[in-house]
């Protein structure tokens, strides 16, 4: 499966600045990591964008348009905070920097818990 590569370009930008970033092939996208956690994986089907964020947020974030329940292979969840953004909800950069902000802020929470 082929991902968006327009969409893992404007991604790679968005974390360029962040730490330390590596990309990985994962869920049959690409996946960004900073600091070894995952901010976004750009995927070819079924969403453009998967996104893990803090599960008290979930609900909020699914409210969005373009969000939805992200599926590991048809009907099976996987679970609160795993978001799947559709690309027409990704034209602007300021979208795509909502997401990358929302994983991000997570991220960072479940550092300071440690």
């Amino acid at each position: 499966m082929t991902y968006d590569a327009e969409l893992a370009d404007r991604v790679r930008g968005a974390v360029s600045d962040v730490g330390n970033v590596r990309e990985v092939k994962m869920f049959g996208g690409l996946a960004f990591m900073v600091d070894d956690k995952m901010v976004a994986c750009v995927s070819g089907g079924g969403g453009a964008l998967l996104v893990r964020v803090s599960r008290s947020r979930d609900a909020e974030y699914l409210e969005l348009d373009g969000a939805r329940r992200a599926e590991m292979g048809k009907g099976r969840s996987m679970g609160e905070g795993w978001i799947t953004v559709d690309g027409d909800a990704l034209t602007e950069d300021r979208d795509l920097h909502f997401w990358i902000d929302a994983v991000l802020e997570y991220n960072a929470e479940k550092a300071a818990e440690r």
